[in-house]
């Protein structure tokens, strides 16, 4: 079995490239580029997979992040590929995974200094 650092860091890795990706886009330049609309979804079934990984105990370390949303976002994309409703996937990476992403960084140091 994996360590659940690692894919806390594949987590935090995909947050951050899902930051980079948008991070000076508007919304409507977003929604025209399906290179952009690609990576994005492609990161965040990532995270929602990676958060399906990590344990129980690890995940009550970090109550703030939405464990379930994360997953249920990767399961509506890969269940609906061919209807990806991208003004969520928008929302989701400008509005919720910046929190994300430093919830992840204090729970990989919290967790690395506890070991």
């Amino acid at each position: 079995m994996r360590s659940p650092l690692l894919y806390l860091s594949e987590m935090l890795n995909a947050s951050r490239n899902i930051n980079d990706f948008v991070q000076s886009m508007e919304k409507e330049t977003f929604l025209k580029d399906e290179k952009t609309k690609s990576a994005v979804t492609h990161q965040l079934l990532i995270l929602g997979e990676a958060s399906k990984a990590v344990p129980v105990d690890v995940k009550l370390r970090a109550p703030n992040l939405d464990w379930k949303g994360m997953a249920g976002m990767r399961d509506r994309l890969i269940h609906a590929y061919f209807n990806v409703d991208y003004d969520l996937v928008w929302d989701t990476a400008k509005n919720r995974v910046p929190m994300v992403e430093r919830e992840l960084e204090k729970l990989i140091e919290e967790l690395s200094f506890s070991n």
